[in-house]
């Protein structure tokens, strides 16, 4: 099995739950980082400290991130060789494609498991040098799903 390498909860107000994950756990965090997906904008922000991270992401009514209905937990993020084949591989195994970041320029995609009432996330291992510089700085390559082992 591959480890997940993030469980993300989409809330409604990012500062409040960051303050609460640290009252209750001591969660450090991150800086909070703006960000826009196609007509959606969006505030993001990882846990400090390594993998697994704990992701928190505020986007607006209707956003792949929606939580206007109350917080919620909302997928696990998996590292993937290929987002492309691995949702095909998920699609055929039942698990539709909630939403996809590749129309967008943005390799990762959403896949919903009906059996656990959550999300998971495929994003694209070219990505995670970039994760790494902006989340946590010199760690360690996290695990991937191949995707040539599952043809």
């Amino acid at each position: 099995m591959t480890a997940f390498y993030h469980v993300c909860f989409a809330v409604p107000d990012l500062d409040e739950a960051m303050h609460d994950f640290q009252r209750a756990a001591g969660v450090e965090w991150g800086i909070p980082q703006p960000g826009r997906l196609g007509e959606w904008d969006y505030r993001i922000v990882f846990s400090a400290g390594g993998p697994p991270f704990i992701e928190l992401i505020e986007g607006p009514a209707g956003s792949p991130w929606d939580a206007s209905q109350g917080a919620r937990f909302d997928h696990l993020g998996f590292w993937s060789s290929d987002v492309q084949q691995a949702s095909r591989r998920l699609e055929a195994q039942g698990m539709s494609t909630d939403f996809t970041g590749c129309p967008y320029g943005r390799p990762f995609a959403y896949h919903h498991v009906d059996s656990i009432g959550a999300r998971i996330e495929l994003v694209d291992t070219g990505q995670q040098a970039t994760f790494l510089s902006k989340w946590h700085p010199g760690g360690d390559t996290m695990p991937t799903i191949d995707e040539s082992h599952h043809n």
